[in-house]
């Protein structure tokens, strides 16, 4: 192997280390699976290309989240706030309920937590960046403007000094720290209008409890079970559908009506967005067996599920979490799970 082979190499090992720390950044900044995935993909090209002009006046990993929030400000330059059925419009009685699909790029986007949040030995350092991928999280992330966006992230996420963020920004302190103030305004705004009430659980044994009470009452679809688990003032929703429904009476109502059709799905967990999860099979009657049917993401406090978010696009969420999108008996799905 030549030394300019056995260079390269090296480089291309050096830049991979640091994918899935730079896939949580851009997955904040952006709000999209696909689009923070796209980001680093763009950003370890650029970092390839342009790294003999790299003269080490800062770390690798620094140059590396310089390049990454380049890219990630010129893909929002367009202005798009991805967001939550709940941030668009109001709650919808189930009497008035429609499935009204909205574009892809409507929608805050789930993703596995193996993708963004990279082992650390800190157990403070990690509740930290799991409650810094959950869905109320990223939806008032993406409310700030991005270079606010960017400033919060890398200044409370993921715990840099202000004059770092400076000298990546190419701003002063002084302009860091305004822009801070003026991001954590926003978000403590937002949560005393009680747009983020959702809190989650750590995953302890009582957690652990409701998670294997909710997974028995929904698969065996008893409502009167899963009425005693959810909170009075649950949400649940459904993107792509702008659809959203609060209170255990129209969620039931709508799960034995125009959802009727999961009742004997299948759940297996999935860790996704620092939440407790599920993919959900529904049976299919053409085949006999089980089809992929939506990722749920678990808002759980107080012993109560308080959010129930289902991202029903299964082309593009269940090969995202490597999973299969039929199974051919439940028997499959059984031996998958275990």
């Amino acid at each position: 192997m030549s030394d300019g082979t056995a260079a390269v190499e090296d480089l291309d090992v050096r830049l991979e280390k640091h994918r899935t720390e730079l896939t949580g950044y851009c997955y904040r900044m952006l709000g999209s699976s696909f689009e923070a995935e796209d980001a680093v993909q763009d950003t370890m090209v650029r970092a390839w290309r342009s790294y003999e002009k790299f003269e080490g006046r800062s770390s690798l990993r620094s140059w590396l989240y310089r390049i990454a929030t380049n890219v990630c400000l010129d893909m929002l330059n367009a202005g798009n706030k991805r967001a939550r059925p709940m941030d668009l419009t109001d709650a919808t009685p189930l009497a008035q309920a429609a499935l009204t699909p909205r574009p892809d790029h409507t929608w805050l986007e789930p993703m596995p937590d193996a993708r963004v949040l990279p082992t650390v030995g800190d157990p403070a350092e990690a509740a930290v960046a799991k409650e810094s991928v959950r869905l109320a999280f990223m939806a008032a992330l993406q409310q700030l403007p991005p270079k606010q966006r960017a400033v919060l992230i890398l200044r409370e996420v993921l715990a840099w000094k202000a004059s770092e963020v400076a000298e990546l920004l190419g701003t002063s302190v002084a302009s860091v720290n305004s822009a801070l103030q003026r991001a954590r305004a926003t978000l403590a705004e937002r949560n005393e209008q009680g747009a983020d009430a959702a809190v989650s659980d750590s995953l302890d044994e009582e957690q652990r409890g409701l998670l294997e009470r909710y997974v028995a009452a929904f698969e065996g679809y008893d409502m009167t079970a899963l009425t005693a688990l959810l909170h009075e003032d649950a949400v649940m929703t459904m993107p792509p559908f702008d659809l959203w429904l609060r209170g255990t009476p129209d969620i039931t109502g709508f799960m034995t009506t125009l959802g009727s059709a999961c009742a004997g799905s299948r759940l297996l967990p999935v860790e996704v967005n620092g939440l407790p999860g599920f993919a959900q099979y529904k049976p299919d009657p053409e085949t006999g067996g089980l089809t992929a049917w939506a990722i749920q993401a678990l808002e759980t406090s107080e012993g109560r599920i308080t959010g129930l978010h289902c991202f029903l696009d299964t082309q593009r969420w269940f090969p995202l979490f490597g999973l299969p999108l039929q199974f051919e008996t439940e028997a499959d799905e059984v031996q998958q799970g275990e």
